[in-house]
C-alpha cells in the first residue's frame, strides 16, 4: 500500500471521489475493461510529444518508469479487449479490479507530483519515492498472480507480459541522488538564515531560478501559497515540520523581492484577479462573525480575553479590565458586588488555554500577552524558527525601502506585500512595524491609487491586530486622521470597511476610545456607513461603535455626531440590531444617553421588537436597554417603556425562557414598574411572571452599571 500520509495530503488538497480508493464491484468485465483502458489512455496521452511540457520537474526518472509499465499494460489490455474472455472467470476479474485501483492511484500520485510546488517535491523527495516503489511493488504482486492461463493470448503478448513481469520484481527503491543534493542545498540556505548569514543575491538566484527554475513573481507566489497550504492542513503525519516550513516560506518571501523585484508587469493584474476569484470566500468570512464564547469574554471590558486572570471572589476578568477597575479606587468584584479580601491576581491558565484552542479552530487572531506567567507559546502554535524569523526581518526591510523609495507602481505592490505578510503571526507584524512601515502606509492611505490605498488600509488593520502596533500608529502623527479618511472618501468599498475595522481594532485599548471619539468626523463617518454599508459594511461599523460605546466620556459625541439615531435605525436590520441594540445598553447608562434615546421615536419600538423576535442574546440586549433607559432616563423615559404594547408578555416569556442574564434583567425591569406610581395602570397583566420575578429563583440584578449586555460576538478580521 501507498504511503498513508501522501494519500492523506492529498485528499486534502484534491478531494478525489471515493472511486478514486476502491476499485468498482457491480460491473461487467467489459465495463471493467473499458475504464481501465481510459485511465491508461489518459496517463499515456499526458506523457507523450505535445504534452513534454506536463513531464514532472523532479521524480522524472520514477514517472518514466511507471508510464513505462502503464504502457506494457494497456498493450495487454488491448490484446483482453481483442480475444476476450469467459464470464466465469472470476479470478481474472478480481484481479482487472485491483488493476483498477493501482491505475488509478498511479493518476493520482503522477498528477500529484505534477500540480506540487517545486520546493515542496524537494523536501518530499524520500516520501514521494516511496510512493512510486510502493506502487512498483504493488504492481509486481498483481503480475505475479494474475491467471494469465485463463485469458487466450498471443505469444507475443504473453513474452510483453512475462517481460513485464521480470523488470517489475527486479525494481529497487530509487531516490535521484541530483534531485537530493538539491533538497540539501535547500536546508543549506535555511542554515543561513539560521546563523544570520543572508546568503548572495547571486547565490540564491543560481539556485532558485537556474536549478529550480523558479523564473518569475507568478512561479514564487505558486511555490508560497503551496506550502502555507501545507502548514494549515499539517496534523503531524508529514515531515518537515510547520516550523522549518514557515521557514522557508520566509526564505522563499524574501526570495520573490531580492530577485524579481517590484515593477513585475502581471503583479497587480494578478491581484485583481485573485480579488476576483476570491471575493465570495472573503465576504462570506467578513459576514460570518464568529460568536466568542461567553465565557472567554470579560464581563468588565464585553471582549475576548487575552490574558484572564482570577480575583478573591473567585471570577475571571482579563488583567488590564480588573488592574484598571481597582485603580479606579473599587474594593469590590465588578460582577458579584462582593468585598474583594485581596487584590491578588492569579492567572487562569485552564481558561487562557482554552481560549487559545478556540482561537486556533475558529482561525481568530489571538496574540497572547507578553507575561512571564505563563508558559512559552510554541506548544500551542506553531513556532517561527530562527531562519523565519530572520528572512521575515531582511524581507520587511526591502519592502520598507520600497514603500520610502519606490515608484509608485512599486509603493502599491509593497503595500499589498505588507498586508500579505501581516495576515498571520505576532512576529510578522512586529517585524514589519519595527523596520517603520506604519508612518510610511499612512502616506498612502491619502493615494489616488484605489488599489494602493485599499492594501495600505488593510495592512494597517491586519498591523493593528498586534498590541504594540496600535501604540504606533495612534502616536504617529495623522495617522488617526487619515484612516478616518479612507472611511469616509475610500475609493473603494473594502477600503472604507477595512477602515472601520481598523478603528475598532485600535478602539481595543480603552485609553484610545476616547480620542478615536474625538478625531473629527470618526462617528460620523462610521455613523454613515452603518445606515448605507454593505452587510460587511454595518457589522464593521457597529461594532466600531459599540466599542467606543463602552467609554462613558463619548457619551456625548455619540449624541451630536448622529450615532445615536443611527444605532436606533439599525435595530430594523437583522445583520445589526443585536450589536445596535448593545451599544445602545451602554448609551443609556448616562442621563445624556438617556434622554438622547427617549427621544428617538422609534427607540422603544425598536427595542420592543427585538424582545419579541430578536437572537437570545439579541433579546438580552434589548431588555437590558430597558432597563437602563428606566433607571437613567428619569419618569419620562420610564413611562414611555411603562407604556409600550405587549411588553408585559413579552417580559413574562424572557423570565421563563430568557438566557439567565434576560431573566435577570427582566426581573429588575419588573421592579422598576412595581415602584411606578402608575404601574397598576399599564402593569396588571404581569401576573405569574412577575410573581416569579418576585422569588428567589431570579438573582437580583446586582451587576455593576457596566453590566448592560453581552460581549460582542465578533473579532478582528484578518484580510
Amino acid at each position: 500500500m501507498a504511503s498513508a500520509a501522501i494519500f492523506s495530503s492529498l485528499r486534502r488538497r484534491r478531494s478525489p471521489s471515493l472511486e478514486a480508493f476502491l476499485a468498482p464491484v457491480e460491473v461487467s468485465n467489459g465495463a471493467v475493461l473499458g475504464i481501465l483502458h481510459a485511465i491508461s489512455a489518459e496517463l499515456l496521452t499526458s506523457f507523450s510529444g505535445e504534452n513534454n511540457r506536463k513531464t514532472p520537474f523532479f521524480q522524472v526518472k520514477n514517472c518514466r518508469s511507471l508510464i513505462r509499465k502503464i504502457r506494457v499494460i494497456s498493450v495487454l489490455l488491448d490484446a483482453f479487449r481483442e480475444v476476450g474472455f469467459l464470464e466465469t472467470a472470476s479470478a481474472v476479474f478480481v484481479c482487472l479490479k485491483e488493476l483498477y485501483l493501482l491505475l488509478y492511484r498511479s493518476k493520482i500520485l503522477i498528477d500529484y507530483v505534477r500540480g506540487s510546488s517545486r520546493l515542496w517535491l524537494l523536501l518530499q523527495n524520500h516520501s514521494i519515492s516511496g510512493n512510486f516503489h510502493d506502487l512498483n511493488q504493488e504492481i509486481s504482486t498483481l503480475l505475479d498472480v494474475f491467471p494469465l492461463c485463463e485469458v487466450n493470448l498471443s505469444d507475443d503478448v504473453k513474452e510483453h507480459f512475462e517481460l513485464l513481469c521480470m523488470q517489475s520484481r527486479k525494481s529497487n527503491f530509487f531516490i535521484d541522488k541530483h534531485d537530493d543534493l538539491l533538497r540539501l542545498k535547500l536546508y543549506y540556505f535555511l542554515n543561513e538564515f539560521e546563523s544570520g548569514r543572508i546568503p548572495e543575491r547571486s547565490e540564491l538566484h543560481a539556485f532558485f531560478v537556474e536549478k529550480l527554475g523558479i523564473c518569475d513573481v507568478e512561479s514564487c507566489r505558486h511555490e508560497i501559497e503551496f506550502l502555507e497550504e501545507q502548514i494549515v492542513n499539517h496534523d503531524g503525519d508529514i515531515e518537515p515540520t510547520a516550523s522549518v516550513l514557515n521557514g522557508f516560506v520566509a526564505v522563499m518571501r524574501y526570495c520573490r523581492f531580492l530577485l524579481f523585484r517590484f515593477e513585475d508587469e502581471g503583479e497587480l493584474g494578478n491581484w485583481n484577479c485573485k480579488k476576483i476569484k476570491k471575493g465570495l470566500i472573503t465576504q462570506e468570512i467578513a459576514d460570518t462573525f464568529i460568536a466568542i464564547p461567553k465565557d472567554f469574554c470579560c464581563p468588565v471590558s464585553l471582549d475576548l480575553m487575552r490574558d484572564p486572570v482570577i480575583v478573591s471572589t473567585g471570577q475571571t476578568y482579563e488583567r488590564s479590565s480588573i488592574a484598571r477597575w481597582m485603580q479606579e479606587g473599587h474594593c469590590t468584584c465588578p460582577k458579584t458586588g462582593q468585598m474583594l479580601v485581596h487584590t491578588k491576581l492569579v492567572p487562569n491558565r485552564a481558561l487562557r488555554n482554552l481560549i487559545m484552542q478556540w482561537c486556533t479552530a475558529n482561525d481568530t487572531p489571538y496574540d497572547p500577552p507578553e507575561n512571564s506567567d505563563y508558559p512559552s507559546e510554541s506548544a500551542v502554535a506553531a513556532s517561527l524558527s530562527k531562519a523565519a524569523i530572520e528572512a521575515t526581518k531582511v524581507t520587511a526591510h526591502l519592502l520598507i525601502e520600497q514603500l520610502e523609495n519606490g515608484t509608485p507602481r512599486a509603493k502599491t505592490v509593497a503595500a499589498m506585500e505588507i498586508r500579505l505578510l501581516a495576515k498571520t503571526g505576532r512576529q510578522n507584524r512586529a517585524c514589519i512595524a519595527e523596520a517603520g512601515a506604519i508612518p510610511l502606509l499612512k502616506r498612502l492611505l491619502s493615494s489616488s491609487d484605489a488599489l494602493a490605498q485599499e492594501n495600505s488600509v488593510t495592512a494597517m488593520l491586519n498591523l493593528s491586530i498586534y498590541d504594540k502596533n496600535k501604540s504606533v500608529i495612534m502616536d504617529v502623527e495623522g495617522c488617526l486622521e487619515a484612516i478616518v479618511g479612507v472611511l469616509r472618501y475610500g475609493h473603494t468599498v473594502e477600503a472604507r470597511e477595512n477602515a472601520a475595522a481598523t478603528l475598532f481594532s485600535l478602539s481595543a485599548v480603552h485609553e484610545y476610545k476616547k480620542q478615536i471619539a474625538q478625531e473629527e468626523w470618526a462617528i460620523e463617518a462610521l455613523a454613515g456607513l452603518l445606515r448605507d454599508g454593505t452587510p460587511r459594511g454595518k457589522k464593521d461599523a457597529v461594532t466600531a461603535l459599540y466599542n467606543l460605546s463602552t467609554h462613558n466620556e463619548n457619551c456625548t459625541r455619540m449624541i451630536d455626531s448622529g450615532a445615536v439615531t443611527a444605532l436606533v435605525e439599525a435595530l430594523e436590520c437583522e445583520v445589526v440590531s443585536e450589536e445596535a441594540a448593545g451599544a445602545l445598553a451602554l448609551i443609556v447608562r448616562q442621563p445624556l444617553g438617556a434622554e438622547a434615546v427617549a427621544s428617538e421615536e422609534m427607540a422603544v419600538l425598536g427595542l420592543i421588537g427585538m424582545m419579541r423576535c430578536g437572537t437570545p442574546r439579541g433579546k438580552e440586549n434589548a431588555v437590558a436597554a430597558l432597563l437602563e433607559l428606566c433607571r437613567s432616563g428619569g419618569a419620562a423615559a420610564t413611562e414611555r417603556v411603562l407604556k409600550a404594547p405587549a411588553l408585559a408578555g413579552l417580559l413574562q416569556m424572557l423570565l421563563f425562557t430568557g438566557t439567565k442574564r434576560a431573566r435577570r434583567k427582566a426581573a429588575s425591569l419588573a421592579r422598576v414598574f412595581q415602584r411606578s406610581e402608575n404601574a397598576h395602570l399599564h402593569f396588571g397583566g404581569l401576573g405569574i411572571g412577575y410573581a416569579f420575578a418576585a422569588n428567589s429563583a431570579v438573582p437580583r440584578d446586582t451587576s455593576f452599571a457596566g453590566d448592560v449586555s453581552v460581549p460582542m460576538p465578533i473579532s478582528v478580521p484578518v484580510l
